[in-house]
């Protein structure tokens, strides 16, 4: 399936596109587009203004994505947070780490394009998911 988002990847985006893949699409192709009239017709359009897969209420487009998706890991909810508070910045959530992961995905977006981008977050995610997994098991953060 293909899937279009805006050009210019930054946090909501690149962990759409980790979470497209590992938990509803990992076949997905992924489209970059400056202006949403540009979205292929048979692609889904995410985080963009006016779109189905963006913002709703008060929650990031990762949010609503589990959401659409009915995907209860909590690991991954809990990833949501983080990616949640570092795009929203609202102090909805209490992450310390979602500013430091913020200005790691925007320092990456100002010398990689976005497949590059793309390319090098995903052992973040990958990384968090793991570091979120055991901290839930063990009830504390992993050594």
């Amino acid at each position: 399936m293909r899937w279009a988002t805006r050009a210019g990847v930054h946090i909501d985006r690149a962990a759409c596109i980790w979470l497209i893949r590992r938990a509803v699409d990992p076949e997905a192709e992924f489209v970059f587009v400056a202006d949403p009239a540009d979205v292929p017709e048979e692609a889904t359009a995410f985080d963009m203004r006016g779109v189905d897969l963006g913002h709703q209420g008060g929650d990031c487009t990762f949010e609503t994505i589990l959401r659409r998706y009915d995907l209860t890991d909590p690991v991954l909810w809990r990833l949501a947070a983080t990616v949640h508070e570092a795009d929203l910045d609202d102090e909805r959530f209490d992450v310390p780490e979602a500013h430091g992961i913020d200005i790691a995905l925007r320092a990456l977006s100002m010398v990689c394009d976005d497949e590059q981008t793309i390319e090098h977050t995903r052992p973040l995610f990958d990384g968090l998911y793991e570091y979120y997994r055991r901290s839930t098991l063990l009830g504390r953060e992993p050594a």
